[in-house]
């Protein structure tokens, strides 16, 4: 927009429709660039019109109930005698109806790098004593308390509300708190770094399909470890990134600018193909944030301390800006299809029964609905009811498309459940099926890849061993080749879909692809009739 001065009434309803639009485009939020013509030249306004301006874009926000903020101003040189500025403004919407923006952001590193800590520092909202008191609230076992090292995931949320300030359980919130007052929620998934807890770090990659992923390198120590493994795991499985290098406060500034200097060096090579962005200012971090969002190649990195809190505020204000991936057009066409919930966790809740924890990749789901979850070891699915749905622990009626959430479902059997079943609305009429054939590309064997070679497939939130039964046109495979390889599972049958991104691991030997053909096991209301479906692989 260049200017918004005294805009006459009619005038005035456009602007309100248009940023009623915009709002809807990009979920809750938008960006407004005042000062700059519609061809992208950089005019700039002079102090009374910008004073004038953002009067206007504030009685706007009113009228469609968003907030708005100033996230920074800039002085243009123009030929003119009086100093003119271009600002840009941040419009965000008070939720109504819990329809809070919900980023999941994945944080991986290697062991050691003050993930945990880091986590607590942003959502404690107090600063470490450097010998990691942040990261206490954040375990779930004794002997990650007692080691120091996350063995499971857990997950850590912050808010930002409307103005954009940072709501965190510092003022001893509770959870439920926080998600009443953000406009904003960041759900942190908290992974393993060790090499031995890799297994539970790629399923929480796989299943909890985060949007974005927060590497954290730590400075002293540079690029060690699991670090490369896990730039790898984000990019075979196309999650954007940004890096936090942490701990700067235990070394010098030769060291930090040697670790910015081989993460540099890592991320331009041709594997990677990314363009480092060194964030030092509040105006790096906003464009940091959405230049990150509109191309995937641009990587930011940012260096930190828990400790002193150097430069902890601008990762702050690149999450607060972050936009979200999908816009409401993606969304509301995954609305449409029928119901499809994956199982991560199951729980058994006194008083409330078996809960089990997941994200719905496709349609709604309302409390009280009737859905069959499967497949059993046989094969079969059983109905079930919703009896209530919680998401970020406070309570919520409906469920839509991509939001994570836990559902009770009363009484029902806990054993009969595990994770990597799916639950569907009862007409879908699920494909299950025990033999499945992928696209594959071998990324590292010590030896040869050849048939009756067992490893352990991991396709969203189904992990489970399965047998090479045939690979086409070749005998054996090697490092770096591609191949369409047929799979059998070991134990039982799972619900797959063609296309679905497929990684698998045994030992050292680690290989990604994708679905492409699944041979179909179609199960009837009672259970016991079983067919072929198409797609028939004669033996």
């Amino acid at each position: 927009q260049l200017k918004l001065v005294n805009p006459s009434q009619y005038r005035f309803e456009h602007l309100v429709t248009q940023m009623k639009w915009r709002l809807q485009e990009g979920r809750g939020e938008a960006v407004y660039q005042i000062g700059v013509e519609d061809n992208g030249l950089l005019v700039g306004l002079s102090e009374e019109e910008m004073r004038a301006s953002l009067k206007t874009l504030r009685r706007m926000a009113e009228k469609v109930g968003a907030d708005i903020t100033v996230l920074r101003e800039r002085e243009v040189d123009y030929d003119s005698d009086i100093p003119r500025k271009i600002t840009e403004v941040l419009v965000r919407k008070v939720p109504d109806n819990q329809q809070f923006l919900d980023l999941r952001v994945a944080v991986l590193g290697n062991v050691d790098s003050g993930k945990s800590t880091l986590l607590g520092v942003l959502t404690q909202g107090e600063l470490d004593n450097g010998r990691g008191r942040a990261r206490l609230n954040l375990f779930r076992h004794l002997h990650e308390i007692q080691s120091g090292r996350t063995s499971s995931i857990s997950f850590e949320i912050l808010g930002f509300n409307s103005k954009g300030e940072v709501v965190n359980y510092s003022d001893s919130r509770t959870a439920e708190e926080i998600c009443e007052s953000s406009s904003k929620m960041i759900t942190f998934i908290d992974l393993a770094g060790h090499h031995k807890y890799l297994k539970t770090t790629i399923f929480g990659l796989t299943s909890y399909c985060p949007d974005f992923a927060m590497l954290v390198v730590s400075a002293n120590t540079g690029i060690a470890g699991t670090t490369r493994e896990h730039l790898g795991l984000a990019m075979a499985l196309k999650v954007p990134f940004f890096i936090v290098i942490s701990k700067v406060d235990l070394c010098s500034k030769a060291t930090v600018e040697r670790t910015v200097k081989q993460l540099e060096r890592i991320l331009k090579q041709p594997g990677c193909n990314k363009l480092p962005l060194l964030v030092n200012s509040d105006d790096d971090a906003v464009t940091a944030a959405q230049q990150f969002a509109q191309s995937p190649n641009i990587t930011p990195i940012f260096t930190l301390s828990s400790v002193s809190g150097e430069n902890l505020d601008l990762l702050k204000v690149f999450l607060n800006i972050l936009p979200p991936l999908t816009n409401s057009k993606e969304q509301e066409e995954l609305m449409q299809q029928l119901t499809e919930f994956q199982v991560d966790e199951i729980y058994t809740v006194p008083e409330v029964g078996t809960v089990v924890g997941g994200t719905l990749s496709s349609g709604i789901c309302r409390e009280g609905e009737s859905l069959v979850v499967g497949p059993t070891d046989d094969g079969k699915f059983l109905r079930l009811k919703v009896c209530s749905i919680q998401r970020n622990r406070s309570a919520c009626r409906v469920l839509r498309a991509g939001q994570a959430a836990t559902l009770a479902l009363g009484p029902f059997d806990r054993s009969l459940l595990r994770k990597g079943m799916v639950m569907v609305s009862p007409e879908m009429n699920p494909t299950i099926c025990s033999v499945f054939e992928a696209e594959i590309v071998l990324l590292f064997h010590a030896t040869t890849f050849r048939k009756g070679f067992q490893v352990t497939v991991h396709v969203g939130n189904v992990r489970q061993t399965a047998i090479v039964e045939k690979i086409h046109g070749k005998d054996k495979l090697r490092t770096g080749e591609k191949a369409v390889v047929r799979f059998r599972f070991i134990k039982h049958p799972e619900y797959l879909k063609t296309g679905a991104k497929l990684l698998f691991r045994e030992g050292v030997t680690k290989g990604i692809g994708h679905v492409t053909d699944l041979q179909a096991i179609t199960t009837k209301e009672n259970g016991l009739e079983e067919s072929l479906g198409p797609g028939q692989l004669s033996f």
